[in-house]
């Protein structure tokens, strides 16, 4: 997969018109960089610095009791250690490769593209002082976000496995709802499943899953509480699983029937209603070229339309190795959101369609699908929820 991930990086060095990439780093294990699972695969101690460029050479320069470990898993074509300190080596290939524009892991809009700190930042400028390479160094927010946004086949089957073993944990916990229970109950139910499996949560376990069980709830990124689940609740889930390397992140909703109710009220099935066909009007209009605000502008409109409130967050954003991965988001144009609203959306990215709306005096109704974008729109390769899940009075 490394070697997969390298080659994609020389092509796009090629379309940003970026000589080199340069992932500088130390203690990698106590503060990783997001870049390293994607280019590196191992860890390092010392200072380090990990080159691709745009002709297609890597070179890892490592401390010498790091080197022997890069040589065993033989990703670099070159691969030097050092001693004392890394800067004379740093040096010799910067002169040698000479490049005009040199990517560095800073972004004001990615996380995952923003793994150098501050001490590497000011250690690297004390090296390239009085060297014209300090005035070359630009952002590799490019080069990160199409890296991890465009999804390779391997990539995507991944994805696809977490995302089976997410429904089929789905399934299981609508066994398990049922009204008396707590929300922390219901969690605690599904994090066994996670742990029978032998896979991991794809986010923090104080949130995932999240689970919200009636009106009033905590809100999108509480975590479960003791609240018990009652009838005449809408109760929905926030779940993801990592296995080999790639998460998964779906939500779905439940109905809670009273007694002597066969099926949900008018109002909570509209709700959901409105929820799915906004997934459906946004998921046409996915494809490459479009911007995420394009498409959240769809989702977030039909539902206010509908008489709803618009929810307070994005459309959707990239899944991959974290839940939360990617550029691109599927956005609308608020400050928090930066750049990201506006970067064209490209094929084989994976999206997350996530809108909710509140259904008065029930609870929030949502559903979380992820789509793969395909050369002329998106396939979703998450089995949609159509219908409500119903849970018995009983």
């Amino acid at each position: 997969m490394i070697k997969e991930k390298m080659a994609q990086a020389f092509s796009i060095l090629k379309e940003e018109n970026i000589d080199c990439w340069l992932t500088f780093v130390r203690e990698s294990s106590t503060v990783p960089d997001p870049a390293m699972d994607l280019i590196v695969g191992t860890g390092v101690t010392w200072q380090s610095a990990f080159i691709l460029t745009s002709s297609g050479e890597s070179i890892a320069l490592v401390g010498s009791l790091d080197k022997a470990n890069q040589e065993s898993y033989g990703y670099y074509e070159t691969i030097l250690g050092y001693l004392e300190s890394i800067e004379e080596e740093l040096m010799k290939i910067l002169n040698r490769l000479n490049p005009k524009k040199i990517a560095i892991n800073y972004s004001l809009n990615t996380p995952t593209a923003d793994g150098l700190t501050h001490g590497m930042y000011l250690q690297l400028m004390q090296y390239l002082k009085g060297t014209p390479f300090a005035d070359r160094l630009v952002s590799s927010e490019a080069v990160i976000n199409k890296l991890r946004g465009r999804k390779s086949a391997t990539e995507i089957q991944r994805v696809k496995a977490s995302i089976d073993l997410t429904i089929k944990m789905f399934e299981a916990v609508s066994g398990f709802i049922r009204a008396g229970r707590t929300e922390k109950e219901v969690a605690d139910f599904l994090i066994s499943e996670v742990k029978k499996a032998g896979v991991e949560l794809a986010w923090d376990p104080e949130h995932c899953p999240a689970v919200f069980s009636g009106p009033d709830t905590a809100g999108a990124h509480a975590g479960p509480t003791g609240r018990k689940v009652e009838h005449g609740h809408v109760l929905n889930i926030d779940f993801g699983v990592k296995m080999n390397g790639y998460c998964s992140d779906l939500q779905r909703s439940w109905y809670i029937l009273k007694p002597g109710e066969e099926s949900a009220p008018a109002e909570v099935q509209r709700g959901f209603d409105v929820i799915f066909e906004s997934i459906s009007r946004a998921a046409a209009a996915l494809k490459p070229g479009v911007t995420g605000y394009e498409i959240d502008t769809i989702a977030r409109s039909y539902i206010v339309d509908q008489g709803y409130a618009e929810y307070p967050h994005a459309l959707g954003h990239q899944i991959g190795r974290v839940a939360h991965d990617g550029g691109g988001l599927l956005a609308p144009k608020w400050e928090r959101y930066g750049t990201l609203p506006d970067q064209p959306v490209e094929k084989d990215q994976l999206y997350t369609i996530e809108p909710r709306l509140t259904i008065d005096g029930y609870g929030i109704a949502t559903i979380e699908e992820i789509v793969c974008v395909t050369g002329n729109g998106c396939d979703f390769i998450s089995p949609r929820q159509k219908k409500l899940y119903l849970v018995n009075a009983n």
